[in-house]
């Protein structure tokens, strides 16, 4: 049942067994290989997500462990030190050096992910890189490609595909009733006022779920205005981009950084024949699947004291996945070249807003835009 799977922690555990916080021995997860993760680049994102999300797994008997972290911030560098218990490197090339690393979180700025993830596939350390993976297709694809040669384990981060309500909702469109879909349609918003690159930075995430419901794009078309002229580093705060699937389908997605980002700030729609279904803020998943019958919805039932941004904003499922990854015990989610493609939608997007034509796929690795 959808509702069993709907958390991380299944509901039989929580409370069947009276294990209401999901700390509970688990004998299968403790018994898995050891690990050691780094991080390099411990800004806000990993502090306030993928670290958590780590401490998360180990409180559950995932045996991870932070080993270290790489920060040119010293004060931020010496108190995860302190709090975490890991070594803190200025400098990511002796962290990579000194450390027995099994993987390596690659959370820096986006213009050196790609330098970033080089260096730790060159030293034989597998690597889970930030959206997005590069500013460049060519630098990207350089990176993927020096992993396949490498035979190294590389992920980009989609947290958003491990969420549990698109889990849900994926297996919706994978096993029925909303196989072979007809139309996407995505809404995204990023109030940030310090965000300079809304597609890059934000709704790659959702051109990413719009692959990995309806698979490949064949052709992008999009129109954008700067509205507001809120940030002058912007060339749009405002943008409709429309999608055509190598598999016939459609799809739409309006992005908007002049809006609020948190009142809500996301919402997924798929649709199907005489079936339909939404996502609503990563949060309540809503199942259309009859004219006559009610309307099924999925949303977490435990008192929100009990719900961990780390696991529903997909983070933990994620970080599992590219430990069981390096261990070979799964295949990724979301590899590397997922990150490209999404890359590669952005890029095309942003081309068909300034040319006011519609960009054919897949682009030249050479392709990009200022």
């Amino acid at each position: 049942m959808l509702e069993e799977t709907y958390g991380h922690t299944p509901l039989e555990k929580m409370f069947d067994k009276a294990d209401v916080y999901g700390v509970g021995f688990d004998k299968q997860r403790a018994a898995r290989k050891p690990l050691r993760l780094g991080i390099i680049g411990a800004g806000g994102v990993a502090q306030s997500k993928h670290i958590p999300a780590l401490l998360r797994l180990r409180t559950i008997w995932e045996p991870v462990t932070l080993a270290a972290v790489s920060s040119v911030d010293e004060r931020s560098g010496k108190r995860l030190e302190q709090s975490y218990n890991c070594r803190w490197y200025a400098d990511y090339q002796q962290m990579l050096q000194r450390e027995k690393l099994d993987g390596v979180l690659v959370a820096g700025p986006s213009e050196l992910h790609v330098e970033h993830a080089i260096a730790c596939i060159q030293a034989g350390i597998a690597a889970l890189v930030e959206k997005p993976p590069s500013r460049s297709l060519s630098e990207a694809a350089r990176l993927c490609r020096l992993a396949e040669e490498r035979n190294v384990p590389l992920m980009t981060v989609a947290n958003k595909r491990y969420s549990p309500p698109y889990r849900g909702a994926k297996r919706f469109v994978r096993e029925g009733p909303l196989k072979d879909p007809a139309m996407f349609c995505g809404k995204f918003n990023l109030g940030y006022d310090y965000v300079a690159n809304l597609l890059q930075d934000g709704t790659i995430h959702l051109l990413d779920l719009a692959r990995y419901f309806m698979g490949d794009v064949r052709a992008v078309s999009a129109v954008g205005v700067n509205k507001y002229a809120r940030n002058p580093s912007a060339p749009f705060d405002n943008a409709v981009i429309t999608l055509a699937f190598v598999s016939g389908s459609i799809g739409s997605i309006y992005t908007a950084s002049s809006a609020l980002s948190l009142k809500p700030w996301e919402r997924v729609e798929i649709y199907a024949n005489k079936c339909w279904l939404a996502v609503e803020d990563q949060y309540e998943l809503a199942l259309f699947d009859s004219e006559a019958g009610p309307a099924k919805s999925w949303r977490p039932v435990v008192p929100n004291t009990l719900i961990f941004d780390e696991e529903f904003g997909g983070y933990m499922g994620q970080l599992e996945n590219f430990l069981q990854v390096i261990r070979g015990e799964e295949s990724p989610l979301v590899t590397g070249w997922d990150g490209y493609r999404a890359l590669e939608l952005c890029t095309a997007a942003q081309q068909a807003i300034e040319s006011r034509q519609t960009i054919a796929l897949p682009l030249p690795e050479a392709a990009s835009v200022d």
